[in-house]
């Protein structure tokens, strides 16, 4: 991976144009600030998607 923000990092994982939920290291992130969230060796990212059922 080549990312330096959690927004390129979800771009790589091809979650780009989904919704999903983000946090790092245990931390929400809001949609319009991932862009702004850098990333650091260690960092842990959770990447949350809505599922549907029940």
């Amino acid at each position: 991976m080549q990312a330096t923000t959690l927004q390129t990092l979800l771009q790589e994982l091809g979650y780009d144009e989904r919704t999903v939920g983000t946090a790092l290291n245990q931390e929400f992130v809001r949609a319009k600030d991932r862009a702004e969230t850098p990333l650091r060796e260690g960092d842990a990212v959770e990447i949350v998607t809505p599922r549907q059922g029940g």
